[in-house]
């Protein structure tokens, strides 16, 4: 697929993701509009900067490359990705991970027991 079609593809998916975050937050998002031609993020949520990506060969360290360099000072990049009949899958810093569970998980208690 190239051209328009892979285009359309890429715009309908960042619509979709779009989506699934304004039902799980009860947000507002759009995808940004000129992303393509200023070398800019998909999506803005925060200082959570998205790049959606749709396709079925992963390139995920090249699509991550691209995710950081769409990054300012103190912007956080987030890859999302999925391919056909997957579900959509999430790339962020370990450490970003981890504040994040940090700051969600304040009743959490993180001792697990493996049951055998």
């Amino acid at each position: 697929m190239g051209g328009k079609a892979s285009r359309n593809k890429g715009a309908s998916s960042e619509r979709i993701v779009c989506h699934i975050i304004n039902e799980a937050l009860g947000t507002d998002l759009h995808r940004e509009l000129e992303q393509s031609r200023s070398g800019r993020n998909d999506i803005t949520l925060g200082k959570y900067r998205w790049e959606i990506k749709r396709q079925e060969k992963l390139s995920i360290p090249m699509w991550w490359k691209q995710a950081v360099a769409s990054c300012g000072d103190g912007d956080v990049p987030v890859l999302c990705f999925r391919r056909s009949r997957e579900e959509w899958k999430v790339c962020i810093t370990l450490e970003e991970l981890l504040l994040l569970i940090k700051h969600a998980s304040k009743d959490i208690d993180f001792r697990y027991e493996r049951k055998v």
